[in-house]
């Protein structure tokens, strides 16, 4: 989780860019999901964070994990 939340620093500047609901960790809600690099879209991939909005309310922008989102 250190190196997703890491990787995505670079493309927010919020000063609290988590939120946790039920079963799932939103990070970095205003980034712009077009706006992050292939590669590091491929490592969040593989270390359980998927882009968009997992409501399905916002497609383009943000993170959320199934893995860390137990609150």
């Amino acid at each position: 989780m250190i190196e997703a939340l890491t990787i995505l620093r670079k493309y927010t500047d919020s000063k609290y860019p988590t939120h946790c609901a039920h079963d799932v960790l939103m990070v970095a809600l205003d980034v712009d999901v077009s706006k992050v690099s292939v590669e590091d879209l491929s490592r969040l991939e593989k270390l359980g964070f998927i882009a968009g909005d997992p409501y399905g309310d916002a497609t383009d922008a943000g993170f959320f994990s199934y893995r860390f989102g137990s609150c």
